[in-house]
C-alpha cells in the first residue's frame, strides 16, 4: 500500500544501534517501530493509561514483510491504520516508509486483545480507545 492508505503517521528516528553488521536496520527493530507508532497513538489519542488503567492490550499476533532496507540515519515514517475493530480486539496495519519514499520499506500487522489488567481476561475496549481507533478504521 502507498502512503494514502494510512490514516495516521508518526516519524521515528532510527538510532545508530538499530543497524546490524550488514549495514541496515535489523529485522527485530521493525517490530519496535510497530510498537512505537501503535502505543504512542493509544496513549496520546485514546487516553490509554499504561501504568494504572483497568485494561491493557496484549499482542496475540504480528507479522512483517520486508521489501527494502532501512538504514541509519533514515527517518522512518510509520503509517498506521485499523483494518478490524472488534469488541476487545483490534488489528492494526502498519507501513514503514523511508523519508521520501511513497512505497513502504516494510508492511505488517499487529493484533491487540484488550484484557482486564488483573484477571487477564478479554475486556471490552474502553470508549475513549474505541473512538480514537474508529478514526483509523479502513477496510
Amino acid at each position: 500500500m502507498s502512503r494514502e492508505h494510512y490514516a495516521h503517521f508518526q516519524a521515528i528516528t532510527t538510532r545508530w544501534k538499530d543497524n546490524d553488521v550488514y549495514g541496515h536496520v535489523n529485522n527485530v527493530e521493525y517490530y519496535s517501530y510497530f510498537d512505537t507508532v501503535i502505543n504512542t497513538f493509544l496513549i496520546r489519542e485514546g487516553g490509554l493509561d499504561i501504568h494504572r488503567g483497568a485494561s491493557i492490550g496484549l499482542c496475540v499476533e504480528s507479522h512483517c514483510r520486508f521489501d527494502a532496507p532501512i538504514e541509519f540515519p533514515d527517518a522512518v515514517h510509520a503509517g498506521l491504520r485499523v483494518s478490524r475493530l472488534g469488541n476487545s480486539s483490534v488489528r492494526y496495519e502498519i507501513g514503514l516508509f523511508r523519508e521520501h519514499d511513497d512505497k513502504p520499506a516494510a508492511e505488517g500487522w499487529f493484533v491487540h486483545v484488550f484484557v482486564d489488567r488483573q484477571s487477564r481476561r478479554p475486556a471490552a475496549l474502553p470508549d475513549s480507545l474505541r473512538a480514537a481507533l474508529a478514526k483509523l478504521l479502513r477496510e
